[in-house]
């Protein structure tokens, strides 16, 4: 259960900072640092940061975030999947 609550939150908080950083872009604003965002997708927010990607068309030629982030989503579905089998077993 306090997993599905932080799996859940840290993919919308990470949603909703690729949107931010998007704004600021546009505006000319102060941006959300490469490193934070890829924090929050090693902090399991990947599938956010993917979402966001898509969502806001944002980051989606950098190659280090259009590779990177769906091998950072990947990786975590094998371990979630590797977790649900030692929990069920």
């Amino acid at each position: 259960m306090l997993l599905t609550v932080y799996l859940i939150v840290i993919n919308i908080l990470a949603y909703v900072i690729m949107g931010l950083d998007k704004t600021r872009a546009k505006q000319g604003q102060r941006r959300v640092a490469e490193k934070t965002l890829f924090l929050f997708a090693w902090l399991a927010g990947s599938l956010g940061v993917y979402v966001g990607m898509k969502a806001f068309r944002h980051k989606t030629k950098k190659k280090k975030f259009y590779i990177g982030v769906p091998i950072i989503l990947f990786i975590q579905l094998l371990v979630l999947v590797f977790i649900l089998q030692v929990i069920t077993a």
